[in-house]
């Protein structure tokens, strides 16, 4: 049987010091001491300072290594943020309600539904591939993060950005949409705060369109910072132009 994609955060970031680093750190720790303590008895007050001093270097230097490394994967004594891949049951459950809706929208038929989902499924893989560009950082999709789904996660130094695709094919994001993206992202902040791991939660909206310039103007006079006020994460939105995202990555 195959080996499974370790799709966790681990993998995409530095390991952690392992046990020859805090041994090394342990032992010279201890040497600079027993050569202070020597020295002082010795009289040699000058080389006992400086082997105190040299000790406290090591010391700091240990602690402020361990902090950045665990910021870095996530860690901290509070505990772990639960990461795992969702179920294709799930991720197939979330593209239908996707095109479902795109489809009353549209009017589409019901035997049009199926290029629907195509473009839906292409418009989402180019628009990821972007962000990861943009970012230039490993972007991890279709997560659950602490029990809530995600089309895609990343971290960019302390902070833990939670993406939602969309697919626009007129100029309105549907306030049903809006409101559940508060939700998760909500949750996510509040399950990240009780784990006191030191890491701060954004939302990105990645809103994929096909839309003319008049068209997007009024789009964008929708997003409104008040239609995202009921949550205080910060809200990075991203309009991605799907002709423009096929020029890119699939057509020369």
């Amino acid at each position: 049987m195959a080996k499974q994609f370790e799709n966790t955060l681990e993998r995409f970031t530095r390991p952690a010091p392992g046990i020859i680093y805090y041994a090394v750190v342990f032992i010279a720790i201890c040497l600079l001491i027993t050569a202070s303590v020597i020295s002082a008895f010795s009289l040699n007050f000058t080389i006992a300072a400086i082997s105190i001093l040299a000790a406290g270097s090591v010391i700091l230097l240990a602690v402020l290594a361990i902090r950045y490394q665990r910021s870095l994967v996530g860690e901290k004594a509070g505990g772990w943020i639960s990461w795992e891949s969702a179920l294709p049951e799930l991720q197939r459950q979330n593209l239908n309600l996707a095109v479902d809706e795109l489809s009353r929208i549209l009017k589409v038929e019901a035997d049009a539904a199926g290029d629907l989902q195509s473009v839906f499924i292409v418009a989402g893989d180019l628009a990821l591939r972007q962000i990861q560009q943009e970012e230039n950082v490993p972007v991890m999709r279709h997560v659950i993060v602490s029990g809530i789904p995600f089309d895609a996660v990343f971290t960019k130094r302390d902070i833990l950005v939670c993406c939602e695709v969309s697919f626009l094919l007129s100029p309105e994001l549907g306030q049903e949409r809006v409101v559940a993206m508060m939700r998760k992202i909500a949750a996510v902040k509040s399950a990240v705060a009780e784990m006191n791991i030191g890491l701060a939660v954004r939302l990105m909206v990645v809103l994929v369109t096909q839309l003319n310039e008049t068209e997007l103007e009024t789009l964008r006079d929708t997003l409104s910072t008040k239609r995202f006020s009921s949550t205080s994460v910060d809200i990075d939105i991203r309009l991605l132009d799907f002709a423009e995202l096929q020029r890119t990555y699939v057509t020369d």
